[in-house]
């Protein structure tokens, strides 16, 4: 099952809405520690990476062993994509290792994260020679054939479909419909990171995406998140004693 050379790589910038959320305290650890030792912890993968803008996120991930990446300040605006940012860290960890197979990304504000998840999803992208796999979740309260969007004057209609289109009230009538945790992302780079012809919005997952069905993993975007990941951390017993 193992790829010739796997990755893991944590991406998150230092300007964000929550000052330096990526490095809060969650148990008496940075934020992003957590998911990084989740994948330290795999078997599967062979080298550690870790890109950002600011150096006390770089000095957070080095505490666990992840080699630093500078990201280049382009990069790192609210208006950067995630995308741009898991290329040019591939470009810099092919110099130094020769070519990569797989690279598994890691949110830097996720603490939802464990090694049981990640070898799942690389045991996943072996068998279905997948471009990318991505934990995913049922939400069918937002499913987009119920979307509406708002019109020039200031009124409703359909996001999708034609005007007048029927569309069932009952969620349970309507197509399966997933929305990605944005936890990690295992990519397979010929089929994904380095695609062409990507999907957008992240166009490095490719084009044969498959979904890893997940409860409860989120990001974190408030000091209430964080409360929430030490529950889940606690409750689903990832406390990776050997580390603290």
């Amino acid at each position: 099952m193992k790829s010739n050379k796997t990755v893991a790589l944590i991406i998150g910038r230092g300007n964000n809405t929550l000052k330096d959320k990526n490095i809060l305290p969650v148990l008496g650890r940075p934020l992003l520690q957590w998911g990084g030792l989740a994948a330290k912890k795999s078997k599967h993968i062979d080298e550690f990476y870790l890109s950002s803008d600011d150096d006390k996120i770089l000095e957070a991930g080095a505490a666990i062993g992840y080699k630093k990446i500078k990201r280049p300040d382009y990069l790192a605006l609210p208006t950067s994509q995630s995308s741009d940012a898991v290329k040019h860290a591939l470009s810099i960890i092919e110099k130094e290792l020769g070519n990569i197979d797989v690279i598994v990304v890691i949110h830097a504000n996720v603490g939802t994260i464990s090694t049981e998840m990640i070898d799942e999803c690389l045991a996943l992208l072996n068998e279905k020679k997948a471009s990318s796999v991505i934990p995913s979740h049922y939400k069918y309260e937002y499913h987009p054939r119920r979307a509406k969007k708002i019109t020039e004057n200031g009124t409703l209609e359909n996001f999708l479909g034609q005007k007048g289109e029927y569309v069932s009230a009952n969620r349970q009538d309507l197509e399966p419909c997933v929305f990605f945790d944005h936890s990690f992302w295992v990519l397979d780079v010929a089929k994904g990171v380095k695609s062409e012809s990507g999907q957008y919005p992240w166009p490095v997952m490719g084009n044969q995406i498959y979904p890893y069905i997940t409860e409860g993993c989120f990001d974190v975007h408030d000091i209430d998140d964080l409360k929430k990941t030490e529950e889940w951390i606690i409750n689903n017993n990832k406390n990776y004693h050997e580390y603290l």
